[in-house]
């Protein structure tokens, strides 16, 4: 029978209690349980699919199409679980099946409440996403004390009731500041958290308190004593320099331990050697490289989170230090793309909305005009596409009718119906709902004999998950070939997924998100060409134009 982890949190928001669950599931993995990971987000979305990356980060897709917290990014580059649809569930999504269900009359004329219907469907959806795993770990957004949170934390005290103390365990993470000007550690923050826990009937088995520093033993038994929580269990999370330290950091101070003792399990000991490996590849990196990201929303760095993060893993497995430097693609839109001269690669990512989406087309030209390895994602492509039909194809004014609905030369569009993976059509047009109307999820995607997409990958099928409503008009293909730019992936129903310059160093672009598929143990073949090429470039083995 699975056992149930809830992680919760206190004080402040953005504490860590995403890395804290992916990497205790890295642990306890490591010790031969199968993970499955939840979170349960307490904003009124259904998802977080139409909400502003300035307000909540990336939105992560899954394998069957959800559009997810970024947290499951989380999960996934830690654990080896393929999140889904059950990994994610919001207050909007618990109410509207629960509203759904009401309407069907399922509760036979009952009063529908929070308790017990709401709660119901919350202990429900847990357990439908905890399918059949060893141990679930069990996220809840926002912090104690939250008055959208209630109904979650009410869900997981009846679960700890429900199926007893040696089937559920409760982590608690808290702040614990450094107040400089009185050179003390302050503890009452996690005092109030834990009574505020206490006060709905949770009572933490584990605390893990954020801090700078590791915490003296004199904070471990003031905290331990005040909330009734063993001093061993007094976990530090300090800041670390490597998000991939943390398995480690918290394997050495026991929390697996603890959680595996009250689950009363008989495991090996954990096996952290491929995270070891990687922080060495971290630390003894062979070369340095400098990248670009241009995007719009560059003042938000978890925006690109992902992505962000596979360039590093691409880094990982090419002994490389990458350095990303982040553009406003409105500043380049407003001053040009020189200040991207000293650049060795460019990356230009998804987006949405026409906001900068001239200085995107500006860093294309300038990757392709100066031999710059570049990688465009999703609208990265999209942009490719127009600066090629611009300015090589000679094909003025053309761009995307997302951008222009009037353009001459729409060589993006949106398309009104496209077959998913499953073989279901599905259909839209300009007038659908933003959420749930776009191309997601994991799809096949065959690639040309002899492209250099090919030859990356080393296979002629991929699977990748999409997340975009526009698409490559078809009907300017042909004219775009002529003129050199070659369209190395297409979909099972002949939509475009890639495409390269065959006389550029490197030049790859994709309509899908390879990122969502990185990891750190095993890179992701395409982030690991890209910044081996910019190495390349930058160790003077890539040509170089002539006025560059």
């Amino acid at each position: 029978m699975t056992a149930y982890v809830f992680i919760t949190g206190g004080v402040v928001s953005s504490l860590g209690k995403g890395i804290t669950s992916a990497c205790l599931g890295a642990i306890l993995e490591s010790r031969g349980l199968s993970i499955s990971m939840i979170k349960l987000d307490p904003y009124i979305n259904v998802d977080p699919g139409t909400m502003s990356p300035f307000q909540h980060g990336e939105v992560f897709v899954t394998a069957d199409g959800a559009e997810t917290d970024l947290d499951l990014g989380h999960y996934e580059r830690f654990v080896r679980t393929t999140c889904g649809r059950n990994s994610n569930f919001t207050t909007g999504r618990i109410y509207e099946t629960v509203i759904a269900k009401e309407r069907r009359g399922d509760y036979l004329g009952a009063t529908v409440q929070v308790i017990p219907h709401i709660t119901d469907e919350i202990k429900e959806s847990v357990k439908k996403g905890a399918g059949d795993a060893d141990i679930c770990l069990v996220e809840i957004g926002g912090t104690v004390g939250d008055i959208e949170s209630l109904p979650f934390l009410e869900a997981i005290r009846q679960m700890g009731v429900e199926l007893g103390r040696e089937r559920v365990a409760y982590v608690h993470l808290t702040l614990v500041p450094y107040i400089a000007t009185a050179s003390e550690i302050k503890t009452k923050p996690t005092q109030h958290s834990v009574k505020e826990l206490r006060s709905i009937g949770i009572q933490p088995d584990i605390l893990v308190c954020r801090s700078e520093q590791m915490l003296p033993a004199e904070q471990r038994r003031k905290i331990a004593l005040f909330t009734n929580v063993s001093e061993n269990a007094v976990i530090s999370a300090v800041d670390v320099d490597d998000l991939y330290k943390i398995p480690a950091l918290m394997q050495a101070q026991g929390l697996d331990e603890i959680v595996v003792r009250q689950f009363q399990m008989q495991l090996p000991d954990a096996d952290l050697s491929e995270w070891a490996a990687i922080v060495r590849a971290k630390l003894n990196p062979e070369g340095e490289v400098n990248i670009a990201m241009v995007g719009k929303y560059v003042d938000l760095r978890d925006s690109y989170i992902s992505l962000t993060e596979a360039l590093l893993h691409g880094g990982i497995h090419t002994r490389t230090r990458v350095n990303i430097h982040y553009f406003e693609s409105q500043q380049i839109e407003d001053q040009g793309a020189d200040c991207l001269q000293s650049m060795d690669g460019i990356v230009v990512p998804g987006g949405f909305g026409d906001r900068g989406v001239e200085g995107k087309i500006s860093a294309v030209r300038y990757a392709r005009e100066n031999n710059i390895p570049y990688l465009g994602i999703c609208l990265g492509m999209q942009v490719a596409v127009i600066e090629a039909a611009r300015n090589l194809a000679g094909l003025d004014d053309a761009h995307s009718t997302e951008f222009n609905r009037a353009t001459p030369h729409p060589v993006v569009a949106l398309i009104t119906e496209w077959q998913t993976e499953a073989g279901k059509l599905e259909e839209r047009d300009e007038s659908s709902d933003f959420g749930g109307t776009m191309r997601l999820g994991a799809q096949k995607i065959s690639l040309t004999d002899g492209s250099h997409a090919a030859q990356v990958y080393g296979q002629s099928e991929i699977y990748e998950r999409h997340r975009h409503r526009y698409e490559v008009n078809n009907n300017y293909r042909a004219q775009l070939e002529q003129a050199g730019l070659r369209f190395s992936g297409l979909s099972v129903d002949d939509l475009v997924e890639m495409v390269e310059l065959p006389d550029h160093p490197w030049f790859m672009a994709s309509q899908f998100h390879p990122e969502f598929t990185s990891n750190p143990r095993d890179g992701h073949p395409l982030f690991m060409s890209f910044i081996s090429a910019a190495r390349q470039r930058k160790d003077g083995e890539l040509p170089r134009a002539a006025e560059a």
